[in-house]
């Protein structure tokens, strides 16, 4: 077993103590680097460092940070979500420290459609019959695996059909 145990923190953020939702910093008792590339080849992690080593995950609709010694949650509603959160971390680092032998490990960041590719194939005309104040907005969200090309009444069909074939290549949450 890899991760044995941590120490958490609650807190709210300093820029903003009047937000409801409260951030968890875990300072884990032992040291997990080597398990980072076997745990973001397992879980898709959006970005990797090298140096020192870490791991971005947007998971459970929450933005964590899994580095070799600390792990950082945002937006929790209370400590309870932030223990049920660090207990499936702790298993799934401790599942892949063990499969390790049959996991290739990966230090590359999932890869995350472009905003401004995706805003070429719309017709960029700010209609808003999307619900959206701007084509941006929109190509905004559709990067981040909200929006696709049926939800533009304005976009042609060969723009939906590129728009669709350059989405289906990206894995979203």
């Amino acid at each position: 077993m890899m991760l044995q145990s941590y120490t958490k923190t609650i807190f709210r953020p300093e820029c903003n103590p009047s937000f409801e939702s409260v951030h968890c910093i875990a300072r884990l008792d032992q040291d997990i680097s080597a398990a980072l590339p076997y745990l973001n080849a397992e879980l898709g992690g959006n970005q990797y460092f090298k140096e020192p080593p870490a791991v971005m995950l947007h998971v459970h609709g929450k933005i964590i940070k899994v580095g070799g010694t600390e792990i950082a949650i945002n937006a929790l509603q209370d400590e309870a979500e932030a223990e049920k959160i660090l207990q499936w971390l702790k298993n799934e680092i401790n599942r892949v420290w063990a499969e390790k032998d049959t996991i290739p490990p990966s230090e590359e960041g999932r890869k995350k459609p472009q905003v401004f590719e995706i805003l070429k194939m719309l017709p960029k005309t700010n209609c808003r019959k999307c619900g959206l104040a701007t084509c941006m907005v929109f190509a905004a969200q559709a990067a981040d695996g909200g929006r696709g090309a049926e939800d533009c009444p304005e976009l042609n069909p060969e723009n939906k059909e590129r728009l669709d074939a350059y989405l289906a290549g990206f894995t979203f949450e």
